[in-house]
C-alpha cells in the first residue's frame, strides 16, 4: 500500500499556485485587467474593451471547468459555490457593498494586489483594512451580524445550486451531459460576445482574457486534482490539501487577505500553515512587482488628501465585509464562482455592477462644481 505524503502534496500545490499567480499578476499588471475599470469604462466612456476582457475570461473559465469536469479531473460540486443552500440576500447585499467599496478604494481585491506590486501605498492600506474587516466578518463581531441578520434568508434547493445539477434534477438526465451542454452554450456565449468586435482582437486584450481565464482553471485543477487526496491517512476521509475551506477552491481575494494576516500574526503557531489562498496573494504581488520594475513603471504613490484617505479606508472596509458576505469578490464570485455555473454567482454579478454604479455616481457628484459656491 502506497504511503500518502500529505506534506509533499501540499508543497507541490503551493508552488504550483505561486507560479500560476506570479504569471497572473504579471499579466494583469501588463494588460490593465480590472473589473472595476471595466465597469467604469462602460459607464463613463461607453467603452467595452475591458468588459470584453472580463467576459472572455469568464467564458474561458466556464469552458475549462466544463472540460476538466467532463474528463473527471475535478468535482466542482464540492466547492463552496455549489451547495444546495442559496443565501440570496447575503449575496446581493454583499456584492453590492463590495462593488461600492472597490470604486472608493480604486480597485477590487486583485487590483489592490497589482497596485501594491506597482508601488501604491494607498493599496497597501486598503489591503490591511480589507483583511482586518474580512477577518472580523469571518470570525469576529461582524460575523455575528452577518449570520444572524443576512444569512438567515436563504433557499434550500433539492439539488446543488449549480445549473447542471438543477437541470439534471429537473429533466432526469445525467449531470455530466447537462454540464457539457450548458458549459458550451453559456461559456461559448461569453467568448463570442467578447470576440464579436474585431477591434478587440489585440494582443493585450486577448492575453488578458485568455490569461485570467486559464489561471482560474489552473487553480481549480491544482486544488481539485493535484492537491486532492482520496483517503487522508490520519482521518481516512477525502481531503483537499492546502485549502482554507477544506473544499476544492480557485482564486478569490477577500478571505485570503484575512488568512494572510492571520498567518503573519500567528506565524509561530504551527497550526497556521500556508494555503493556496495565502500563496496566491503573494504570487500576485510578486508578479506585478516584477513587471513594474522591468517596464520602469514602478512608482511610489500615496494619498492626495483627507477625503482620498477616507474613501480608501471606507472602500477597503466595504470590500472586506461585502466580499465575505457574498462568498467572494469580482474574482471569487465573478470568475471562479461563475465558472461553476452556480446560481449565487449569477446573482452576485448584478450586485457588483449596481454597487460600482452607485460608487461612480457618488464620485461624479463629489467632483461636480457646487452651483451655490
Amino acid at each position: 500500500m502506497d504511503i500518502v505524503d500529505i506534506s509533499f502534496i501540499s508543497q507541490k500545490a503551493l508552488w504550483a499556485t505561486f507560479v500560476v499567480t506570479l504569471l497572473l499578476g504579471a499579466i494583469m499588471q501588463r494588460t490593465s485587467f480590472c473589473t472595476m475599470g471595466a465597469i467604469a469604462d462602460l459607464y463613463v466612456m461607453s467603452n467595452l474593451s475591458r468588459l470584453r476582457q472580463w467576459f472572455l475570461a469568464i467564458g474561458i473559465a466556464i469552458l475549462g471547468v466544463m472540460l476538466m469536469s467532463s474528463f473527471g479531473l475535478i468535482d466542482i460540486t464540492k466547492s463552496i459555490y455549489t451547495s444546495s443552500k442559496l443565501m440570496y440576500l447575503s449575496i446581493l447585499v454583499g456584492s453590492t457593498l463590495f462593488g461600492l467599496g472597490m470604486v472608493l478604494a480604486s480597485g477590487c481585491g486583485s487590483k489592490t494586489l497589482i497596485r501594491i506590486g506597482g508601488g501604491n501605498l494607498k493599496s497597501l492600506v486598503v489591503f490591511l483594512v480589507l483583511g482586518l474587516v474580512a477577518y472580523m466578518t469571518l470570525r469576529g463581531f461582524l460575523a455575528v451580524i452577518r449570520i444572524n441578520a443576512l444569512d438567515t434568508f436563504f433557499i434550500t434547493l433539492n439539488s446543488n445550486q449549480d445549473l447542471p445539477s438543477i437541470v439534471s434534477s429537473w429533466f432526469g438526465q445525467s449531470r455530466a451531459s447537462a454540464h457539457l451542454l450548458l458549459g458550451l452554450i453559456i461559456g461559448g456565449s461569453f467568448v463570442l460576445f467578447a470576440l464579436a468586435n474585431k477591434s478587440f482582437w489585440t494582443a493585450k486584450n486577448l492575453l488578458a482574457g485568455l490569461g485570467v481565464g486559464l489561471a482560474i482553471c489552473a487553480v481549480w485543477w491544482i486544488s481539485g486534482y493535484l492537491a486532492f487526496v482520496a483517503e487522508d491517512p490520519n482521518t481516512l476521509e477525502e481531503v483537499f490539501v492546502a485549502t482554507n475551506s477544506g473544499k476544492i477552491e480557485s482564486l478569490s481575494f477577500v478571505a485570503p487577505y484575512a488568512y494572510s494576516l492571520e498567518w503573519l500574526m500567528f506565524y509561530s503557531d504551527t497550526s497556521k500553515v500556508l494555503t493556496i489562498g495565502v500563496v496566491a496573494v503573494l504570487g500576485m504581488v510578486c508578479g506585478s512587482a516584477i513587471v513594474s520594475l522591468i517596464t520602469k513603471t514602478f512608482r511610489w504613490e500615496s494619498f492626495l488628501n483627507a477625503e482620498d484617505t477616507a474613501n480608501h479606508l471606507i472602500g477597503g472596509a466595504l470590500m472586506g465585509f461585502g466580499g465575505i458576505t457574498a462568498l467572494g469578490c469580482t474574482i471569487g464570485q465573478g470568475l471562479s464562482g461563475i465558472s461553476t455555473l452556480a446560481l449565487g454567482s449569477f446573482l452576485a454579478i448584478p450586485g457588483f455592477f449596481l454597487g460600482a454604479y452607485i460608487g461612480l455616481r457618488y464620485l461624479q457628484m463629489r467632483l461636480a462644481p457646487n452651483p451655490c459656491a
